[in-house]
C-alpha cells in the first residue's frame, strides 16, 4: 500500500507569496518524490483533485470564514487528512493567521515553529525537491493584528513556519515539555502600552481566536512582557487553565496544533456570525464580569471594614453634622451613579468642577475617576460596572465602556477633528455592547484652539481639511493640543436625557 504526503506552497520570484497574491503568483511543480519506487502509476493522485483536497481541509479548519462576506485566501502545506497540515488565511486586511496540525515544535533559537513528518515517509510535494530537506520554509508570519500599519509591523517579531523531518537520532528534535492541548501564538508588541490597543488588537483578538477551546489552549507569546501578564491575569485565567509560555524560552514545546496570529472583526467589537455559538461582545463582557468578581469581592470587603472603622471613630467623638452626612449618603445611594472619566493630560474638561455640581444638582451621585497607567483594571472595573452613566472626552480610555453594563448610558464628548474616529472606535461598538450612547459634538468656542486660531481659520471651521493632511497634524493639533470647556446649556440637556433614562430603567428593573 503506498502513502504519500503532499506540500503545497505558492511560489513567486523573490519569495513565497501572501494569500492575496495569490492569482497573480506561478504555481512550479519542482520535484515529485515517491518513498516506495515500485508504485503503481494508477494510483498517482490527480494534481486537480489533490489541490481540491487542500482546499477543502482549510475550508473546514477555517470553517467560520465560509459565512463571511469575503471568502478567506489560502495558502497551504498538505498531508492528506487534518494531520499534518498547515493553513494559512491572509484574506484579512487587519491580521493573518496560521494553523498548524500534528507533531508541532517550537525553535526559539530560529524564530521558527516546525512541524514535524516520519523522516522517508512517501511525499508529494509542490514547490519542493529532493529527498533530504530537513526543513522546508513553508510560511513566515508577523502575529499582530494590524498587518496594515507598515510602521508598526517593521517592530514586530517575524516567524518561520516550517516542515522538518524526523530523525531517530536527532537531539534537536526532543520535546522539552509537552502539551496536550493546542497553542495559539500571538505577539504583545506593537502598540501595547495604551489601554485602547491592549484591548483591541489583543484581548478581544485572543477571546475571539481561543473562546472555542473552552480553556484547554496555551498562549505562547512574542515580546512577553512580566507586566502585560499581572495587568490582564483575572481575564487570561478565564481564557486558559494554563500558565502563558514566553516564545523566547529556550526549552521546545510541543503541541498537536498551533494557531500562530489572531483573528479580529471590528473596533472593539466581536461579530456572532464568524463566532461559534453566534458569541458576542456581551458574551465577551460575561467573561470580564467572572473574571473581576472575586477581585471586587474582596475591595468591597476592603471597603466596609474601613467603613466601618470609620463609623466606630466617629461614634466615640460624634460631631454635630454626622447624621446629617449618614441621610446623605443613604439618599445618594438611591440616586443614578454617573462617574467622570477625567484625562491627566490633552483633552481634559476645562470646567470639571461646574460639571460635578451641574450633574449633582439633577439628582446624579457623581464620581471622578482618574486611571493611571498603574491603576489596577479591577478598581476601574468596580467603579464602572456599578455606574449608570459613563462620561469621558474621546480617547484611548474611552475604550472603559467595556466595563459599563448593558443598558448604561455613555457620553463621549467629541472634540474638533475627531469626528470619525470618536464614532468608528468607540461609538458604533458602545451601540453594539447595547449601551445609550450620545456622542456631543464641541462647538468651535468649546474648545482650546478658540483661543489660538483666527475664528476663521479651517482647524476650527473645516477640520476635515486639516486631517486630509496626514496623522502628524491630527496628533499635533486636535490630539495633543486641544482641551474642552463644555457649554453649561448644550451639555446640560444631554445630563437630563441620561438621568430620564437611566431613572425610566431603574423603574422598569424595579416592576420586573
Amino acid at each position: 500500500m503506498v502513502h504519500y504526503q503532499r506540500n503545497h506552497v505558492l511560489v513567486k520570484k523573490g519569495g513565497l507569496v501572501d494569500g492575496d497574491e495569490e492569482d497573480e503568483s506561478h504555481h512550479h511543480l519542482l520535484g515529485l518524490v515517491w518513498g516506495n519506487s515500485g508504485y503503481n502509476k494508477r494510483a498517482k493522485p490527480n494534481l486537480l483533485f489533490i489541490l481540491f483536497l487542500s482546499l477543502l481541509s482549510c475550508s473546514f479548519i477555517f470553517a467560520p470564514h465560509l459565512f463571511s462576506a469575503s471568502p478567506p485566501t489560502f495558502s497551504l502545506s498538505y498531508s492528506f487528512g487534518f494531520e499534518g497540515t498547515i493553513c494559512c488565511d491572509r484574506s484579512s486586511f487587519r491580521s493573518d493567521v496560521c494553523i498548524m496540525k500534528g507533531d508541532v515544535r517550537t525553535d526559539p533559537a530560529s524564530s521558527s515553529i516546525a512541524l514535524y513528518r516520519s523522516y522517508g515517509h512517501n511525499r508529494y510535494i509542490l514547490g519542493l525537491s529532493g529527498d533530504n530537506d530537513e526543513a522546508v520554509p513553508v510560511e513566515k508570519i508577523k502575529p499582530y493584528t494590524r498587518k496594515w500599519e507598515t510602521s508598526v509591523m517593521d517592530t514586530i517579531d517575524e516567524l518561520d513556519l516550517v516542515v522538518k523531518n524526523k530523525k531517530d537520532s536527532g537531539v534537536h528534535h526532543t520535546c522539552d515539555v509537552q502539551h496536550d492541548v493546542p497553542a495559539v501564538v500571538f505577539s504583545t508588541g506593537g502598540y501595547t502600552g495604551n489601554v485602547y490597543h491592549e484591548f483591541n488588537d489583543g484581548i478581544l483578538p485572543l477571546y475571539i481566536t481561543s473562546e472555542r477551546f473552552d480553556r484547554k489552549v496555551v498562549f505562547v507569546i512574542l515580546e512577553y512582557h512580566d507586566w502585560w501578564i499581572s495587568k490582564y491575569e483575572n481575564i487570561l485565567s478565564r481564557l486558559s487553565e494554563y500558565p502563558a509560555v514566553d516564545f523566547r524560552d529556550n526549552r521546545t514545546h510541543c503541541f498537536p496544533e498551533v494557531i500562530v496570529g489572531l483573528k479580529i472583526h471590528d473596533e472593539l467589537s466581536i461579530d456572532p456570525s464568524l463566532m461559534k455559538g453566534n458569541k458576542s461582545i456581551r458574551d465577551f463582557r460575561q467573561l470580564l464580569d467572572r473574571a473581576y468578581l472575586p477581585r471586587i469581592t474582596g475591595l468591597i470587603k476592603e471597603e466596609q471594614r474601613e467603613a466601618q472603622l470609620s463609623m466606630e471613630k466617629s461614634a466615640s467623638s460624634p460631631s454635630p453634622n454626622s447624621k446629617t452626612e449618614i441621610k446623605v449618603q443613604k439618599q445618594n445611594l438611591k440616586s443614578p451613579k454617573l462617574v467622570i472619566v477625567a484625562r491627566n493630560d490633552s483633552r481634559a474638561i476645562l470646567n470639571e468642577g461646574s460639571l460635578v455640581k451641574m450633574a449633582e444638582e439633577i439628582g446624579f451621585e457623581v464620581e471622578v475617576l482618574r486611571p493611571a497607567r498603574t491603576t489596577e483594571l479591577a478598581k476601574i472595573y468596580k467603579v464602572l460596572n456599578s455606574s449608570d452613566v459613563m462620561i469621558g472626552v474621546h480617547g484611548a480610555a474611552m475604550t472603559h465602556f467595556l466595563f459599563l453594563k448593558p443598558e448604561s448610558v455613555f457620553i463621549q464628548i467629541i472634540p474638533l477633528g475627531t469626528d470619525w474616529a470618536a464614532e468608528a472606535y468607540y461609538g458604533e461598538p458602545a451601540k453594539k455592547m447595547g449601551l445609550r450612547y450620545i456622542g456631543y459634538k464641541i462647538l468651535p468656542n468649546e474648545s482650546s484652539l478658540y483661543d489660538e486660531y483666527d475664528s476663521n481659520d479651517a482647524v476650527l471651521t473645516d477640520p476635515d481639511s486639516v486631517n486630509k493632511k496626514g496623522w502628524e497634524f491630527t496628533k499635533k493639533i486636535y490630539l495633543d493640543h486641544q482641551n474642552v470647556r463644555l457649554h453649561p446649556g448644550r451639555f446640560r440637556k444631554r445630563l437630563l436625557r441620561a438621568y430620564y433614562y437611566t431613572i425610566a430603567m431603574k423603574r422598569n428593573h424595579q416592576s420586573q
